[in-house]
């Protein structure tokens, strides 16, 4: 069964497009609302995330499940200021979701990681489901689990590190890393977080789960701001394998990256700043 009557709304994002009094912030957070259900995907970073879905009227006490694309206090941080007005909540997240996350740059630490601790979010409503494989969440709604990473061009940020058991900051292979599919009368709608696993090894993985149905639109972050030049090209030359009708980029997808890939795609790309409304009947 798909889902009908799709609405994408994005709540947090690092730009706004309108309407007046709308923040933005370096995060990501998009409502979605179906015609049997509300659901939060990402809660950005905490600056604009209750302040913008009463703008763009999305009722955050009527969401019915909340998805963490992955451990990063942007894609997070709002949690704990959305649990007040959901109550207590089913909250989807990988389960190497927590532990201490870092940006290591020229000798420079940055805690990145979730910044609760989750016995305080459960005390505040939040009911942790945890995931590592392909999971069906609701009828025409998934997550993907784990990402392989399978082609030889997506490398892992080298400047992300994370905290083992024995307190060393090694690359953090960003195994949480997860993307929200929704299946509609169009077509599969990738959600994304940072797409820290990859673009094309996401879309790849989502092929091969769901092999009878084509990937309609992708919105969110694709992490390509930090690629290389070789990888960008090795990534526009995959993307033409998918016959995607709406690439919507974000966040850390960077203005740069986003101008080039409206040179490649055209009509087809767009930007997914705050404000930002897609529906699919």
């Amino acid at each position: 069964m798909r889902q009908e009557n799709i609405d994408l709304t994005v709540l947090c994002e690092n730009s706004v497009a309108g309407p007046f009094g709308l923040i933005g912030e370096h995060g990501w957070a998009v409502g979605v609302k179906t015609s049997n259900m509300h659901l939060l995907f990402d809660t950005g970073q905490g600056l604009g995330i209750i302040g913008n879905s009463k703008i763009l009227e999305f009722d955050l006490s009527k969401v019915d499940a909340i998805v963490l694309s992955h451990g990063h206090y942007d894609h997070c941080s709002g949690l704990p200021l959305v649990l007040p007005l959901t109550g207590e909540i089913d909250v989807y997240i990988h389960e190497q979701g927590f532990g201490r996350r870092c940006h290591r740059y020229k000798g420079t630490v940055r805690d990145i990681g979730i910044c609760d601790q989750q016995s305080s979010l459960e005390a505040k409503g939040a009911n942790f489901i945890f995931n590592t494989s392909f999971t069906k969440i609701a009828d025409g709604m998934y997550l993907s689990g784990t990402i392989p990473r399978i082609n030889s061009f997506e490398k892992s940020d080298p400047r992300l590190v994370r905290e083992t058991t024995d307190k060393d900051l090694l690359v953090d292979p960003l195994s949480d890393d997860q993307t929200l599919i929704i299946d509609s009368e169009q077509g599969l709608i990738l959600l994304l977080g940072c797409a820290h696993a990859g673009l094309i090894n996401i879309l790849h993985h989502v092929q091969k789960q769901l092999p009878d149905r084509p990937i309609h639109t992708i919105i969110g972050g694709t992490h390509l701001d930090f690629a290389s030049d070789e990888q960008f090209s090795a990534t526009i030359d995959s993307l033409h394998e998918f016959d995607i009708q709406c690439l919507a980029a974000s966040h850390c997808t960077g203005l740069e990256r986003g101008a080039d890939l409206a040179k490649v795609f055209g009509s087809t790309f767009r930007f997914a700043p705050v404000g930002t409304k897609i529906h699919f009947p």
